[in-house]
Protein backbone atom coordinates (compact mmCIF):
# COMPACT_ATOMS: atom_id res chain seq x y z
CA UNK A 1 0.00 0.00 0.00
CA UNK A 2 1.70 3.40 -0.36
CA UNK A 3 1.29 6.20 1.79
CA UNK A 4 2.12 8.76 -0.59
CA UNK A 5 3.25 9.92 -4.05
CA UNK A 6 4.93 13.40 -4.57
CA UNK A 7 6.17 15.24 -7.90
CA UNK A 8 7.98 18.01 -7.88
CA UNK A 9 6.94 21.34 -9.98
CA UNK A 10 8.41 24.76 -10.85
CA UNK A 11 5.51 26.88 -10.41
CA UNK A 12 3.48 25.76 -7.15
CA UNK A 13 0.17 27.94 -7.56
CA UNK A 14 -0.14 26.95 -11.22
CA UNK A 15 0.74 23.12 -10.50
CA UNK A 16 -1.97 23.41 -7.75
CA UNK A 17 -4.57 24.82 -10.19
CA UNK A 18 -3.70 22.30 -12.89
CA UNK A 19 -4.17 19.04 -10.16
CA UNK A 20 -7.36 20.62 -8.73
CA UNK A 21 -8.89 20.76 -12.41
CA UNK A 22 -7.68 16.85 -12.91
CA UNK A 23 -8.02 15.64 -9.48
CA UNK A 24 -11.58 17.18 -7.99
CA UNK A 25 -13.58 15.11 -11.02
CA UNK A 26 -11.94 12.09 -10.13
CA UNK A 27 -12.93 12.57 -6.55
CA UNK A 28 -9.64 14.07 -4.08
CA UNK A 29 -9.59 17.34 -2.42
CA UNK A 30 -6.64 19.63 -2.01
CA UNK A 31 -5.73 19.21 1.90
CA UNK A 32 -3.44 22.38 3.00
CA UNK A 33 -0.02 20.96 4.09
CA UNK A 34 1.74 23.07 6.58
CA UNK A 35 5.76 22.74 5.42
CA UNK A 36 7.92 20.97 7.77
CA UNK A 37 10.48 23.12 7.24
CA UNK A 38 10.90 21.65 3.41
CA UNK A 39 9.80 23.66 0.51
CA UNK A 40 6.00 24.56 0.00
CA UNK A 41 3.50 21.48 -1.21
CA UNK A 42 0.24 21.12 -2.13
CA UNK A 43 -1.99 17.62 -1.23
CA UNK A 44 -4.94 15.73 -2.43
CA UNK A 45 -6.90 12.81 -0.45
CA UNK A 46 -10.17 11.16 -0.64
CA UNK A 47 -12.31 12.58 1.05
CA UNK A 48 -12.95 9.83 3.89
CA UNK A 49 -9.30 8.59 3.82
CA UNK A 50 -6.22 10.67 5.33
CA UNK A 51 -3.87 7.80 3.03
CA UNK A 52 -2.91 7.04 0.53
CA UNK A 53 -1.64 11.43 -0.99
CA UNK A 54 -0.81 12.80 -3.80
CA UNK A 55 1.17 15.65 -3.18
CA UNK A 56 2.87 18.42 -5.47
CA UNK A 57 6.57 19.95 -4.16
CA UNK A 58 9.15 22.49 -5.08
CA UNK A 59 12.28 20.49 -5.01
CA UNK A 60 13.67 20.10 -1.56
CA UNK A 61 17.00 20.67 -2.81
CA UNK A 62 16.10 23.52 -4.85
CA UNK A 63 17.03 23.06 -8.05
CA UNK A 64 14.81 22.84 -11.20
CA UNK A 65 12.04 20.43 -11.19
CA UNK A 66 12.61 17.44 -13.74
CA UNK A 67 9.88 14.07 -14.40
CA UNK A 68 11.59 11.07 -14.44
CA UNK A 69 12.00 9.31 -18.18
CA UNK A 70 9.24 6.24 -17.57
CA UNK A 71 7.78 7.65 -14.76
CA UNK A 72 3.84 8.18 -14.49
CA UNK A 73 1.23 8.68 -11.34
CA UNK A 74 -2.17 6.65 -12.15
CA UNK A 75 -5.37 7.81 -10.39
CA UNK A 76 -8.30 6.14 -10.05
CA UNK A 77 -11.37 7.33 -11.58
CA UNK A 78 -14.63 6.36 -10.59
CA UNK A 79 -16.27 6.03 -14.03
CA UNK A 80 -15.13 6.58 -18.28
CA UNK A 81 -17.29 9.65 -17.76
CA UNK A 82 -14.89 10.88 -14.63
CA UNK A 83 -11.71 10.11 -16.97
CA UNK A 84 -12.85 12.11 -19.84
CA UNK A 85 -13.68 15.15 -17.26
CA UNK A 86 -10.52 15.30 -15.46
CA UNK A 87 -8.64 14.72 -19.04
CA UNK A 88 -10.59 17.62 -20.46
CA UNK A 89 -9.91 20.16 -17.25
CA UNK A 90 -6.77 18.64 -17.38
CA UNK A 91 -6.26 20.06 -20.77
CA UNK A 92 -7.78 23.06 -20.18
CA UNK A 93 -5.49 23.85 -17.79
CA UNK A 94 -2.49 23.81 -19.62
CA UNK A 95 -1.24 20.08 -19.48
CA UNK A 96 -0.89 17.98 -22.75
CA UNK A 97 -1.94 14.99 -24.51
CA UNK A 98 -0.30 12.16 -24.04
CA UNK A 99 -3.00 9.43 -25.12
CA UNK A 100 -7.25 10.47 -25.29
CA UNK A 101 -9.83 9.33 -23.55
CA UNK A 102 -10.98 6.05 -24.30
CA UNK A 103 -11.27 2.55 -24.06
CA UNK A 104 -7.84 0.29 -23.44
CA UNK A 105 -9.13 -3.19 -23.64
CA UNK A 106 -5.84 -4.40 -23.77
CA UNK A 107 -5.28 -3.48 -20.30
CA UNK A 108 -8.22 -5.14 -18.85
CA UNK A 109 -12.13 -5.68 -19.42
CA UNK A 110 -13.76 -2.64 -19.15
CA UNK A 111 -10.56 -0.74 -18.99
CA UNK A 112 -10.81 3.21 -19.99
CA UNK A 113 -8.49 5.87 -19.80
CA UNK A 114 -6.33 8.97 -20.48
CA UNK A 115 -2.61 10.47 -20.26
CA UNK A 116 -1.71 14.02 -20.09
CA UNK A 117 1.57 15.88 -18.85
CA UNK A 118 1.11 18.66 -16.11
CA UNK A 119 3.30 21.83 -16.82
CA UNK A 120 6.81 20.13 -15.45
CA UNK A 121 6.24 17.31 -17.73
CA UNK A 122 5.42 15.00 -14.94
CA UNK A 123 3.29 12.26 -16.48
CA UNK A 124 -0.03 11.24 -15.24
CA UNK A 125 -2.99 8.93 -16.17
CA UNK A 126 -6.43 8.64 -15.20
CA UNK A 127 -7.90 5.00 -15.36
CA UNK A 128 -11.22 3.63 -14.86
CA UNK A 129 -10.93 -0.15 -14.30
CA UNK A 130 -14.05 -1.94 -14.95
CA UNK A 131 -12.42 -5.50 -14.14
CA UNK A 132 -11.71 -4.68 -10.77
CA UNK A 133 -13.86 -3.21 -7.85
Amino acid sequence: MFSHITVGCSDLPRAAAFYDAVLIPIGLQRRVVTPDGGPAAACWVSPDRLLPRFYVYLPFDRQPASAGNGSMVAFLAPSPAAVDQAYAAGIAAGGTDEGPPGPRPHYGAGYYGAYIRDHDDNKIHIAFRGDVE
